[in-house]
């Protein structure tokens, strides 16, 4: 496994040096060179040039590797004293030993077996790999040429994961396969010339002569041809022949083999808390009630004459809630975008320096994708947060939700707390790096909140879409737990969002196919929002007159995203401190 150079791994794993978190600090760096040498999309997206040219590893034999290595880096850990270190170098430590617990866990829970979803897969890492590769030099384009042609081996490893979970029993539900197959089918058959994996080369600058880029793109085109097509094609032959027939009758991920107590780890590790299951569907069942009488009121308040299922109906048909054109739902967004833009000073001390673009769907993903996500940017690369936004089925699209998606995936949402956390300065890179979901999640759906407060929403059915999508979240933690711990079907799962929600139908089926493939993430976003409200009203109690809003968000913000005990404990810290002040 060749490691990122030296040089870029010193500057980008850099810590305050303080004598007491000498040999913490020395520690963090060598976790941060580990994962950095066995991630090289980690690595690329860090500066480092030559992990360009790779893919990971996904293999068994680097999976046992890695377990090894971080064994080895949890005993040097466990052997450095908390109350030796600073206040700062305690954050680094606790995070360290939650980030090399989580790790062992999902290798020791061998998840690499299931690495495909509804939506998400090794099948997909190359065209988000193309959507976000910048292409400034010939170097760059050659490559991804030698990208392309680690393409097979990548494909042929995961298959081989895949196929342990086969023999295992450790598979993905039959709905979820067929959908996964329907995809792989359409990938292998899809036009040559406009295929996702030469779009980085067409981006080539014209300083670099013309023969040179058309030389590359005709390597390139002869490699997905020749090589990855054939890859692709045994996917499918992989799954129609071995996966799809050995594939699970069961939805709920309690039915796999150790499944409960996977499950319950999963709740776990989405959620950082301690809450079981059963205690989670409970906290979905008690703002499930509270949000439909705040829907109520919306819906008194517009002036509509009819019941709560008439005015879904309304909102779901109406012509004025849909946009006739992709390009003009995509200027809607950047029209909200940019209307949030203006009152992002009043309400956030530190905003970041990275912009951010409002982008569709790629077209080969946009049949069974989420309604918008974001794409994270890169400030050491010149690259711009990608705001997401599906335009397939205009009519499946409501304008009402828009402005809720927008606070979300954009600002400030995902746009704004993950460049802040791209940017901050004295935090290393584990921390600003980590996949935190109950963090990162809870507060884009705190971001929608805020809306509010921040007067985006602009009529009734604006704020009643708000609403909708907040009972979104509150279901997932009915529907999640209900399909995956209590065996629920799909009906019963389906009508907490039918009954309660203005989702599409569209919308609806994707996501709860989503839940059934991804257990236990779905949990993350309301469970970590009620976390960050919880927070601020208590800040606000006990500072009164000295609350801040805006000094408020930095404290959450600008240390990046952290497990929801780790918060609490520095929002406590900040109101003593500001208490003090």
């Amino acid at each position: 496994m060749r490691l990122a150079s030296l040089a870029i791994i010193l500057a980008l794993t850099a810590t305050p040096a303080l004598a007491d978190d000498a040999a913490l600090n020395t520690l963090i760096i060598d976790y941060q060179a580990f994962s950095l040498g066995e991630d090289p999309i980690l690595a690329s997206s860090q500066g480092d040039r030559p992990s360009l040219s790779r893919l990971p590893d996904p293999s068994l034999e680097a999976d046992v590797a890695r377990f090894q290595r971080l064994k080895e880096l949890q005993k040097q850990l466990a052997a450095i004293a908390p109350s030796e270190l600073s206040a700062e170098g305690e954050l680094n430590r606790e995070f360290l030993h939650w980030t090399l617990e989580r790790r062992l866990q999902r290798l020791a829970f061998d998840e690499a077996r299931m690495p495909f979803s509804s939506d998400d897969g090794f099948d997909g890492t190359m065209s988000y790999l193309a959507s976000s590769t910048q292409m400034r030099t010939f170097s760059d384009g050659q490559a991804w040429i030698d990208r392309l042609n680690a393409v097979p081996a990548y494909y042929r490893a995961e298959i081989d994961n895949a196929r342990r979970g086969v023999k295992t029993g450790f598979t993905q539900p039959r709905a979820t396969s067929e959908q996964v197959l329907a995809r792989a089918k359409a990938q292998a058959a899809a036009p040559l010339d406009s295929d996702p994996m030469l779009a980085p080369l067409d981006r080539l600058p014209a300083s670099i002569p013309q023969e040179e880029r058309d030389a590359l793109r005709d390597e390139a085109l002869g490699i997905v041809r020749d090589k990855i097509r054939p890859a692709q094609a045994q996917f499918v032959t992989f799954l129609e022949t071995e996966y799809l027939p050995a594939s699970r009758p069961e939805l709920g991920a309690r039915t796999l083999p150790g499944g409960e107590r996977y499950y319950a780890w999963l709740v776990q590790d989405h959620t950082t808390t301690k809450l079981t299951p059963d205690q989670i569907h409970q906290n979905g069942l008690d703002e499930v009630a509270r949000i439909r009488g705040e829907m109520d009121g919306v819906i008194a308040e517009s002036g509509f004459k009819g019941d709560f299922a008439a005015f879904q109906a309304f909102l779901r048909s109406d012509p004025q809630f849909y946009a006739t054109s992709r390009e003009e739902l995509l200027e809607k967004a950047s029209e909200i975008a940019k209307r949030i833009d203006d009152q992002l000073p009043g309400w956030f001390a530190t905003l970041p320096r990275l912009t951010y673009g409002v982008r569709p769907v790629p077209a080969d993903l946009e049949a069974d994708y989420t309604t918008g996500r974001y794409f994270p940017g890169n400030p050491r690369l010149g690259i711009a947060g990608g705001y997401m936004v599906n335009t397939y089925k205009l009519d499946q699209r409501g304008l009402y939700e828009l402005p809720a998606l927008t606070l979300h995936e954009a600002v400030p949402g995902h746009h704004l707390q993950i460049a802040l956390g791209q940017e901050a300065q004295g935090v290393p890179m584990f921390r600003r790096e980590a996949d935190v979901s109950a963090f990162i999640e809870g507060w884009g759906l705190y971001a929608e909140k805020l809306g509010g407060e921040m007067g985006i929403y602009r009529n009734a059915y604006e704020r009643f879409g708000r609403l909708s999508y907040e009972m979104w979240r509150a279901c997932r933690l009915v529907a999640d737990t209900g399909v995956h711990w209590q065996g629920w079907t799909l009906d019963q799962a389906r009508a907490c969002f039918t009954d309660n929600t203005a989702l599409s139908p569209l919308n609806i089926e994707v996501e709860l196919a989503r839940y059934v493939s991804w257990p236990g993430q779905a949990l993350a976003y309301k469970t970590g929002e009620m976390k960050i409200v919880a927070l601020r009203e208590k800040a606000r109690a006990e500072l009164g007159d000295k609350f801040d809003i805006r000094r408020f968000h930095d404290a959450v913000l600008l240390h990046g995203p952290m497990p929801l005990d780790m918060l609490e404990r520095r929002i406590d810290a900040w109101i003593a401190t500001e208490k003090a002040g």
